[in-house]
C-alpha cells in the first residue's frame, strides 16, 4: 500500500482487517462506514451519516462556538471529498469515519485513477476548484492511499477533535 504521507499525524490508519496495518492505532478509536455504491443523493446521505456519527461520539450537540465550528468543518470535509469522488472518479464506493480522542479521520474510497490536488480558487466567480483547497485549509493533514494491483484510491483527511 502506498500513501502520499509516510505516517499520518493521527495514526488512525485502516482497521486491522487485512486491508492495512497500523501499529500506532489508538485503542480508543471508533469507526463508522457507509457504502455509497449505486446510491443516489450521495452527498446529503454522506453528510447525514457523518452528522449522526458526530452525535454518537459527542461532538454534537455542540456546547460552544469552537465545538460547533469543529463539527461543521467535519461535515464540509465529508461533502468536499465525496463531491470530488462524484465529479472526478465515477463516484465514491465507501465513506469511512474514524474517531479517537484527539483526531477524526475521514476516508473516501473510489475507483478513480486521478490524483486530487489543491488548486488556487478561481477569482472571477467561476464555480469549482475549491474542494481540495478547502480540505487542505481545514485539516491537520490529508493524503491518498493506493493499493497495488487494485483500481482506485482512498482519499483521507484528518481533523483535530474539539478541546
Amino acid at each position: 500500500m502506498s500513501t502520499t504521507r509516510q505516517h499520518p499525524p493521527g495514526g488512525l490508519g485502516r482497521e486491522p482487517d487485512g486491508a492495512g496495518v497500523s501499529s500506532a492505532v489508538p485503542a480508543d478509536r471508533q469507526w463508522r462506514s457507509l457504502s455509497l455504491k449505486q446510491a443516489s443523493g450521495i452527498v446529503p446521505m454522506a453528510r447525514d451519516f457523518a452528522r449522526q456519527a458526530l452525535y454518537d461520539w459527542g461532538w454534537l450537540p455542540a456546547s460552544g462556538a469552537d465545538r460547533r465550528a469543529a463539527a461543521e468543518d467535519v461535515l464540509l470535509v465529508v461533502s468536499e471529498l465525496v463531491t470530488n469522488a462524484c465529479l472526478h472518479a465515477d463516484g465514491p464506493d465507501e465513506l469511512r469515519i474514524g474517531c479517537s480522542r484527539r483526531v477524526l479521520r475521514v476516508e473516501v474510497t473510489d475507483r478513480g485513477a486521478g490524483q486530487p490536488a489543491p488548486r488556487t480558487p478561481h477569482r472571477a466567480g467561476r464555480p469549482g476548484g475549491h474542494g481540495m483547497f478547502i480540505v487542505q485549509r481545514l485539516c491537520l493533514d490529508w493524503g491518498v492511499t493506493r493499493t497495488p494491483d487494485e483500481p482506485g484510491k482512498t482519499v483521507w483527511a484528518e481533523l483535530a477533535a474539539p478541546a
